[in-house]
Parts: C-alpha cells; structure tokens; sequence
C-alpha cells in the first residue's frame, strides 16, 4: 500500500513561546512547530525547511512571530517537510480584474463631469491681485534672513540654554 503524497495549509500559534525566558524562544518556536507537525502528520521523522527557520529567526532569539503559517508535506517515506505557505493569487486576479474596470469606467465618466464645470467660473481682476501680493510678501523675507551656517546656530542655541538654566537657579534661591 503506497500513500500518495498529503500537504496540508496549517497556521500554528505560537503565542505560548512568550512563556519561556527571553533568550531561549525562537529555539522554543522551532521546537513547537515540529512538534505541531509530529501531532497533525502522525510522523516522527520532521525537517524544516531553512525558510521556515529563517522566518522564525528574522527578529532574532527573544521575538519570535506569535503565528506562522506553513504547508506540510508527507512523503510516502513517511517524512514530513515543512515549508513556508505561499499563496496563490492569480486567480482573484483575473476574478477582480473585471469589477476593477467597471469602477475605472465610472471613474472617467465622473472626471469628465467634473472637467467641464471649472472651465466655466472666469478669474476675476480680485483673485488676481492676492497673488500679486503674496509674492510682493514673500520676497523680502527671503531677503531679510541671511542663512547662517549649522555650526553658528549650534552654538548659538548651547549659549541661550546656558544663559536661562542660570537665570533659573538664580531664581530659585531667591
């Protein structure tokens, strides 16, 4: 009796790795996913793919994912391998394509709606002359404040804490 191949979609929780000392829980995670697959794929012979691990490791020894999701595979050996889940999206794709242009559709027709009426209001001589006045404003405060180099500002901010935490305490003892 040969048995074909078995995959299986699992999320496995791994929120109870939080319960063991911080620098022991990513290897508590690897443990806890093989015994997962040893419970669920009734096999004691479990590899793990290097993407699951690096998965479980990518934030280190103390901050293990609370979830992971994987796929299980029994050979007909008998031996399980987990590997990482990757879905498969174009289906919906092609499925979503279509209600995709029907709302592009109706987007046009709104935008086109929308075109014809700001082409109708004409600027009056009033909305022209804020401008003008605006760009009068903005001219000499370009002007009027000379660029001083990072250093100088520095220096400048360190002296006026300075000046004020003395102040403070002279107002304290007073």
């Amino acid at each position: 009796m040969s048995q074909e191949t078995v995959e299986r979609v699992y999320t496995i929780n791994l929120g109870k790795v939080l319960l063991s000392p911080n620098n022991q829980r990513a290897k508590r995670a690897i443990n806890m996913i093989r015994e997962f697959a040893i419970h669920h794929m009734k096999s004691e012979d479990i590899k793990i793919e290097e993407d699951v691990s690096h998965l479980v490791w990518a934030r280190g020894i103390r901050h293990p994912p609370r979830k992971i999701r994987v796929k299980l595979t029994k050979d007909d050996d008998g031996t399980v391998l987990i590997s990482k889940y990757q879905e498969e999206k174009p289906k919906k794709e092609a499925v979503e394509k279509k209600p995709k242009s029907q709302k592009a559709e109706k987007v046009e027709e709104k935008s086109e709606t929308k075109t014809e009426k700001p082409e109708e209001p004409k600027p009056t001589k009033s909305e022209s002359t804020p401008e003008k006045k605006l760009e009068t404003k903005e001219k000499p405060k370009a002007e009027a404040k000379p660029e001083k180099p990072k250093k100088e500002q520095k220096s400048e901010k360190k002296t006026k804490e300075k000046t004020k935490t003395k102040s403070d305490a002279k107002r304290k003892k007073k």
